[in-house]
């Protein structure tokens, strides 16, 4: 930047730093405090690291776990498996036992970790549906939410005074031998497709299934969990899109990596669902925690479902597969249902005809689990949550 005499580009690297919000992290992977790199990573993850020792007097019995996708950015030397061993690095060389994946994982592996395992805090580093020059760096807290406030300042402020990386942050080869690093990947993959097995309530029916359906992980790290979650549940596999099957950072088949750009990203999905003969096409954005879905129609167009019709169909199926196995009339009383304020209240209508309760929230999923914790720990049953982007959707158990 300084030979080619970029002024503006350096101003924009190194003139303000990354603020830490409720999201964590998320900017272009480069050079400078505005965007994510080795340093910035330290930095943030010291800062963390000490929020968490004032935050819990156990941190170094129960530990972290860190998670990360396929992002890479070859002109800056960062990737998401990089910075994620940096992070793990930095745990360590202060004690504190590291749940490290040894493999890409899907970002709901992350918080499942935290609550499975009994741990203090998870970090996922993606950055979602962003473009591929971007990382991100998303943190749950102990519950398997992503945090609010006020942990967000808290751990601002303590980046901040953990400016200066530790002699050891930086020491990712030895962080890697150390009896502190553990790799949960195989045992919570059997885990997750066990657990998410109770929601199963027809197996026979989808057995015999013929629906077709396509699925895309849109270069992501989607495919291989998504295969075995319709093994859980005893569907016939869904045809990949060859295309957009592996991780790929580049992204090649598409300008932007989101589901919710709807048509432009299923191309290649319609395409192959014409040629198998497939009703239905599925899309995860490349860290799998958002999901679009398209039917075709019998006039031969392809619709492609607003996050608010998705919320309503998952909910009513959710809530008649309940009533299903529940006979007692009074436990409806302790069903929950949770929608964000901008997504549609269709819910609401449904929970006052069928008696069960309806609770808004702030805008974004964070909310929404933390809200949804609390209700488990009244002893409540939370049936479903979701957000109107296309399209992110909770199940709750107890």
């Amino acid at each position: 930047m300084v030979k080619d005499g970029a002024v503006e580009a350096l101003k924009k690297c190194f003139s303000s730093r990354m603020e830490f919000g409720t999201a964590g992290l998320r900017a272009a992977m480069g050079p400078g405090v505005s965007c994510m790199n080795d340093l910035t990573i330290i930095q943030t993850t010291q800062g963390f690291c000490r929020y968490l020792e004032q935050s819990f007097g156990n941190l170094k019995e129960r530990g972290v776990v860190i998670g990360y996708d396929a992002r890479a950015h070859p002109p800056s030397g960062g990737s998401s498996k990089r910075f994620a061993r940096l992070a793990a690095a930095v745990f360590i060389s202060q004690g504190v036992p590291v749940h490290l994946f040894s493999e890409i994982t899907p970002t709901p592996f992350v918080p499942f970790t935290v609550s499975h395992l009994g741990l203090c805090a998870g970090i996922m580093v993606t950055a979602s549906h962003n473009p591929k020059q971007d990382n991100g760096y998303k943190v749950y807290w102990e519950n398997g939410a992503q945090i609010v406030s006020p942990h967000d300042a808290g751990i601002s402020k303590a980046i901040e005074e953990n400016l200066e990386p530790w002699p050891e942050s930086w020491n990712t080869e030895e962080a890697l031998k150390t009896p502190l690093l553990k790799d949960p990947y195989q045992d919570i993959t059997t885990q997750y497709f066990q657990a998410i097995q109770r929601h199963c309530h027809h197996r026979e029916i989808n057995k015999n299934s013929q629906v077709k359906i396509v699925h895309t992980s849109v270069h992501g790290v989607g495919h291989t969990f998504v295969q075995s979650a319709f093994e859980a549940f005893d569907l016939h596999p869904p045809y990949p899109v060859e295309e957009q099957k592996d991780p790929d950072p580049e992204f090649p088949t598409v300008k932007y990596p989101n589901p919710e750009e709807g048509k432009g990203v299923l191309t290649l999905s319609f395409a192959l669902a014409e040629r198998e003969g497939a009703s239905v096409v599925l899309a995860n954005d490349p860290d799998a925690d958002r999901l679009a879905i398209a039917e075709k129609q019998e006039s031969g167009q392809w619709r492609v479902f607003s996050g608010n019709e998705l919320g309503a169909l998952l909910g009513w199926w959710l809530f008649h597969c309940w009533r299903e196995q529940n006979s007692d009339a009074a436990a409806v009383k302790s069903i929950y249902m949770l929608a964000s304020t901008v997504s549609s209240k269709i819910l609401r209508a449904i929970a006052l005809k069928e008696g069960f309760h309806f609770e808004e929230t702030l805008t974004g999923f964070k909310w929404m689990g933390n809200r949804a914790k609390d209700l488990l720990d009244q002893g409540k049953s939370v049936l479903f949550a979701f957000e109107e982007a296309i399209d992110r959707f909770g199940r709750y158990c107890n």
